[in-house]
C-alpha cells in the first residue's frame, strides 16, 4: 500500500482517506450547533486541488476569506498556492465558519463575500436567526440579493423566547381577557395551536409561517 508524507508523519493512502479534511464529518452534526458556533470573521477554507489529491497528496492551506477582497483575489490567492500546476483545479477540502449553501468541494458561490460581509454587520441574535431561518429549506444564501433577502427574513422574524409556550403567553397578554380568565387558559395547548399553522420555531426564535 502507497504510503504518504503529510508534515512529520506518515501514513497510509487508506488512512489518509479517512482523516482529509472533509465536510462529512460536519453533516453528521447537529444542525443547530453548527449554526450557533458560525463566526464568520473567521471563515476559512482549505484548498488543495484535484491534481494533488488524485495523485495521494492532500497539500494545501487554509485560506482566511477576510484576507481578501472579492472571489476573484480569494481565486488569485489559490492559484498563487498552487502555481506548480499550469492549470490548478481546486477542491476545497474543509471549511469553518461558513453558513450552509455557500461552498462545495469543487465551488464557492459568487455572493459568498457580500454574505459574509451583510452577517458581520448583525448582532448575535440576529445572526442566528437569519442563518435557522435560512438553514429552514426555503431560503438559499446563494441565490438573489442578499438585502432583498434580509428583507424578507425582516417580515418573518418575530423574536426570540424561552419556549413557544412563552410566546403563546405573550400572545395571550394582547388579548382583552380578565384576569380571573387567564387563570384558566391552557397556554401549553394554545401553543400548540398556534406552532401547528400560523409560527414556527427553533431555538427560541419565533417566525411567521410565510
Amino acid at each position: 500500500m502507497r504510503n504518504i508524507s503529510i508534515g512529520n508523519g506518515i501514513e497510509t493512502k487508506q488512512q489518509h482517506h479517512l482523516s482529509l479534511p472533509n465536510k462529512s464529518k460536519k453533516l453528521i452534526q447537529n444542525s443547530k450547533e453548527m449554526i450557533h458556533q458560525i463566526n464568520t470573521s473567521e471563515a476559512r477554507v482549505y484548498v488543495g486541488t484535484y491534481a494533488k489529491y488524485n495523485d495521494g497528496s492532500i497539500f494545501g492551506e487554509w485560506l482566511t476569506l477576510s484576507d481578501y477582497a472579492d472571489k476573484d483575489e480569494f481565486y488569485d490567492a489559490c492559484r498563487e498556492l498552487h502555481d506548480d500546476e499550469e492549470d490548478p483545479e481546486f477542491m476545497f477540502q474543509d471549511y469553518e465558519n461558513i453558513p450552509n449553501g455557500l461552498i462545495g468541494e469543487c465551488w464557492i458561490s459568487d455572493s459568498i463575500f457580500e454574505v459574509l460581509e451583510a452577517l458581520e454587520d448583525m448582532d448575535e441574535t440576529r445572526k442566528e436567526a437569519f442563518l435557522i431561518w435560512c438553514d429552514n429549506g426555503h431560503h438559499k444564501l446563494s441565490e438573489g440579493d442578499i438585502d432583498d433577502l434580509i428583507i424578507d427574513f425582516d417580515n418573518d422574524y418575530i423574536g426570540e423566547y424561552k419556549d413557544e409556550e412563552d410566546f403563546a403567553y405573550e400572545q395571550v397578554e394582547q388579548m382583552d381577557l380578565p384576569e380571573f380568565a387567564k387563570t384558566y387558559f391552557d397556554y401549553e395547548a394554545y401553543a400548540r395551536d398556534l406552532f401547528s399553522g400560523d409560527y414556527w420555531s427553533d431555538s427560541g426564535h419565533v417566525f411567521y409561517n410565510s
